[in-house]
């Protein structure tokens, strides 16, 4: 561990002005003493007024990179600090997470070292610690299953086998066996494997059963003192029935007395929804390809089949694309001295990291293995701050630079429809992406394009004028999906989007998929409108949000509080009416990276609302418990 010379210190006091004030002290714990230097952090709290900020000097700021000078003269000695105000903020800081997240020095030779940065602390009021999100629960039935399964009407045993063998399986039975064993080894790799390919005197016999008049995910366990037998009709099934057996009997072993194992009876389970999935945000902060692989492993654990994999953003550009190695170099590399600037959590060292196309390939086959789909995102025609930086032949030249900026205040951040080349672009990316990724859905993202976007391009206006567009921004952007859908059908690809495909006019609703994120309301609309739609409002299953409103509670608050009995009790069917029913096609957890700089982190706010996801998408809704569930989920596996 390297030693720390400079720490800069923060705290918020609410009645610092309109949206409140940071307070920032910046402590030389080096023998040198600083003058002629710049100080940069990373915020999601923005200053928008430079004028309001007290003994020093807002140099400038690029979304959440804040840069500032000392004041005229100003030198800290060694064991001194500087302390500086800093209020005109966008918006009040409301939790933990939402003060200086990274921060370095530039020295006056030019030289950048890394600062530590301190929890933000509250002032002026009381900072409560977090309550305790998870009761104790109860059990009516002794046994560890998440998600509960459609139907069970099985009794517990007083012991439990050591191991369950197969007898009379096929090669392929055998091969699914095995691929839930190592799923489980991963996961837990101090317990005791639950499968055992060699018959052993210890354990209880496994066989097999095929119906095909069950449904390719569903499955029947039928329990009895000497065998269990599995009954399916597709791989899925198969392989979820096995991940039952594995958490009932690794359940048992590991909380003897509290979780049984059936002697008798039988469960027959087919899950709710046919997507159920969980998006990962690898552009703000990069997931090495084992933790891309566990969650993977975790989706499984839990009966979730869909991996969203959100590999650009305005931070980056994460996914390997041969014919524009650029993205991957320039359009992923964040530091001070680089064409990207540090973001959220970064600091004086570059810091970049992107996947080959082994590495998709590696993952792609990986969730296969597992019965989980794959589906990638490139987010267009906005959120391309990375990309336009790493080509900047897709822009307008005459445009100006910062003629509109994004909500999380990136400029000129959007692919522009007027710009040929940007077709080019995307039919090579499109290209490269259909060989790498079986899924038969692409998400090309279409959310958060700021209004305004491409009104001040020449090339944008005279496209505006050639093909009849009034309606401003949404209309060009209804212009590009449009193209853009055109490509991925020529290419065997549905499309898939955010909720805001739908502005401008949209794109035709046949074959595309909709994920409703701004506010359940928008879900039953899109339904209307003749979308297939998923539900995942923030408001409920974005697992980057907090989960109480204590000041210490670390997360994101835009969509308010969502603690993990709100995630639980969501129900995505809402108030949709019978007639749209058929036209909700599942639900889905979005994890975005802002606040996840440590495994810590990711852990606190995923856990457990993400299993609280899978037993939504999985169980009917009749035999959702809140109270079983909290007293089975601290089995959780966690990344």
């Amino acid at each position: 561990m390297k030693p720390v010379y400079y720490r800069l210190e923060n705290s918020w006091n609410p009645n610092g002005g309109p949206n409140g004030e940071f307070t920032f002290t910046l402590f030389n714990l080096s023998d040198e003493t600083l003058s002629g230097f710049k100080l940069v952090y990373t915020s999601l709290t923005r200053v928008i007024d430079a004028a309001a900020c007290g003994n020093s000097t807002f140099l400038r700021r690029n979304a959440n990179f804040h840069e500032f000078g000392p004041p005229a003269g100003l030198s800290v000695a060694p064991g001194e600090s500087w302390t500086f105000t800093v209020a005109g903020l966008h918006r009040k800081a409301q939790h933990c997470t939402d003060g200086a997240k990274s921060a370095y020095l530039t020295l006056s030779s030019g030289k950048h070292v890394p600062v530590a940065v301190s929890d933000l602390l509250l002032e002026g009021a009381t900072s409560e610690p977090p309550p305790v999100l998870l009761p104790e629960g109860r059990l009516d039935l002794p046994f560890a299953l998440q998600p509960w399964p459609a139907e069970i009407d099985a009794k517990p045993g007083d012991d439990f086998p050591v191991v369950l063998y197969p007898q009379g399986a096929s090669s392929e039975e055998l091969s699914s066996i095995s691929t839930v064993i190592s799923l489980t080894r991963r996961l837990f790799e101090s317990d005791h494997s639950v499968f055992n390919l060699v018959p052993s005197p210890q354990g209880r016999a496994l066989t097999f059963s095929k119906d095909a008049a069950l449904d390719a995910e569903a499955y029947k366990l039928t329990f009895a003192a000497d065998r269990v037998t599995l009954t399916y009709s597709g791989a899925a099934g198969r392989q979820y029935g096995l991940t039952t057996l594995a958490q009932l009997l690794n359940g048992a072993r590991v909380t003897k007395g509290k979780f049984r194992f059936p002697i008798s009876g039988t469960i027959s389970d087919k899950p709710r929804y046919g997507w159920r999935g969980c998006h990962l945000d690898v552009s703000r902060q990069f997931y090495p390809v084992a933790d891309v692989k566990r969650l993977i492993d975790i989706l499984a654990w839990f009966k979730l089949n869909i991996f969203h994999w959100h590999l650009t953003d305005d931070e980056a550009w994460r996914l390997e694309i041969k014919a524009y190695s650029q993205l991957t170099t320039t359009g992923v590399l964040r530091g001070p001295d680089e064409p990207l600037l540090p973001q959220l959590g970064n600091g004086a060292e570059p810091v970049g990291g992107f996947y080959s196309q082994d590495d998709i390939r590696d993952i792609v086959a990986h969730a296969g293995a597992l019965n989980v789909e794959v589906v990638p995102e490139i987010d267009i025609p906005g959120h391309n701050a990375a990309t336009l930086i790493a080509l900047p032949d897709l822009t307008d030249g005459q445009e100006a630079p910062d003629s509109y900026h994004s909500v999380q205040g990136y400029p000129n951040n959007a692919l522009n429809p007027a710009v040929a080349l940007t077709y080019e672009f995307l039919e090579k990316v499109f290209d490269e992406m259909v060989e790498l990724f079986p899924s038969a859905y692409i998400h090309i993202g279409g959310d958060e394009v700021a209004n305004g976007s491409w009104l001040a391009s020449p090339m944008a206006k005279k496209l505006m004028e050639e093909e009849g567009i009034t309606n401003g921004t949404f209309g060009l952007q209804s212009y590009f999906l449009k193209k853009v859908k055109a490509m991925l059908t020529a290419r065997g690809r549905k499309l898939s989007g955010w909720n805001e495909v739908s502005h401008g006019g949209g794109v035709a609703s046949e074959d595309t998929l909709l994920m409703a994120w701004e506010n359940p309301q928008v879900g039953i609309e899109l339904a209307k409108e003749g979308y297939d739609v998923v539900m995942t409002p923030g408001q409920a299953y974005y697992l980057d949000m907090v989960q109480a409103t204590a000041f210490q509670e670390p997360g994101a608050s835009w969509a308010g509080t969502v603690p993990p009995a709100h995630t639980y009790a969501y129900e995505a069917a809402g108030e949709f009416p019978e007639e749209l029913q058929h036209k909700l096609k599942g639900v889905q957890a979005c994890i975005w990276s802002e606040h996840f700089l440590s495994r810590g982190y990711f852990n606190r706010l995923v856990f457990p609302r993400l299993p609280a996801i899978a037993e939504a998408a999985w169980t009917p809704k009749a035999l959702k418990d809140w109270d079983r569930f909290a007293a089975i989920v601290p089995l959780s596996p966690k990344l």
